[in-house]
């Protein structure tokens, strides 16, 4: 069985949506195991070493003020509510006084897509954003690539 190399990860243009910012990365899935939408997105954010959680969810919570459920929960991924769920497709999200973030996985036969879509409310949330989405373009394609190595 062939494996998927993470540096075949690669960042593709994604239509907003009527979101202020959006992204979004491609996994090609050749000789992965098949996977639902969500346990990429749980592999992805909560099978993860407990301090690079923590460190996920202090970014989140601390920098950016987005307001996280609890850690664990069937209606919470790393604390992001679901908003939509199924097999080939999940959406979390995530809300601040200045800005929501969705990210939505959704998979099928030949890839993975992971995009996030980003709204802001006035100027305190597009500066938030400026300011976190160098850091969001690093590790969307480390922890897939950490998700990979781990369903491999």
């Amino acid at each position: 069985m062939a494996r998927t190399s993470t540096s075949a990860i690669r960042r593709v243009r994604v239509e907003p949506a009527g979101a202020h910012f959006a992204s979004a990365f491609a996994l090609p899935l050749a000789g992965l195991p098949r996977r639902t939408a969500e346990e990429w997105a749980r592999t992805t954010f909560e099978d993860t070493p407990a301090l690079l959680r923590a460190l996920l969810r202090a970014g989140w919570s601390g920098v950016l003020g987005l307001r996280l459920g609890p850690r664990v929960s069937a209606r919470h991924v790393i604390g992001w509510r679901t908003v939509e769920s199924g097999p080939d497709r999940i959406a979390v999200e995530a809300r601040a006084p200045s800005l929501t973030v969705r990210n939505v996985v959704t998979v099928d036969a030949v890839r993975l897509l992971w995009a996030t879509y980003v709204n802001f409310e006035g100027r305190s949330g597009r500066m938030l954003w400026s300011l976190a989405a160098p850091v969001h373009h690093l590790a969307v394609p480390l922890l897939l690539g950490r998700a990979v190595r781990r369903t491999a």
